[in-house]
């Protein structure tokens, strides 16, 4: 016979759990970046992932999985649309030919210059909203990642 779970409990977590409360704020941010993203046709993961390719020398799936703390086969799966549409370019790299290497392309590049004035206003418009402007919030996500 299993022992009742007390319904106080159930309050305190809800309460008080970290994760549940990240987990809710990350869906409702997502949310709002991906309605914010809608007029240039990308969702806010899409747009993270544009801005995490945006770098001197095409990265590897595992340097960008590592970015994202995504799983590399995740990050795969995430890529083909962006690929489809041209947004980006998949090549094998020239120093291990079982990798692969992930490039912004012109349309890529002009979309994530599209997209980020308008991540910009979304942003800080939400930072306004949080004490000390998000940085205590930042720092403690930051400590956690």
């Amino acid at each position: 016979m299993s022992t009742p779970h007390p319904f106080a409990t159930t309050l305190h977590i809800r309460d008080h759990c970290l994760c549940l409360h990240a987990q809710r704020a990350a869906r409702r941010l997502s949310r709002r970046f991906d309605e914010a993203m809608r007029p240039v046709g990308i969702t806010s993961g899409q747009f993270s992932l544009l801005n995490g390719l945006n770098r001197p020398e095409p990265p590897t799936i595992g340097a960008v999985a590592s970015l994202l703390a995504m799983d590399r086969s995740t990050v795969t799966a995430n890529l083909k649309p962006l690929e489809r549409q041209g947004l980006v370019q998949i090549e094998l790299d020239p120093e291990d030919r079982r990798g692969r290497r992930i490039a912004l392309t012109e349309q890529g590049l002009a979309l994530l210059a599209a997209a980020t004035p308008i991540w910009a206003r979304e942003h800080a418009a939400i930072e306004a909203t949080l004490n000390g402007g998000g940085d205590a919030l930042r720092g403690g996500l930051n400590l956690l990642s």
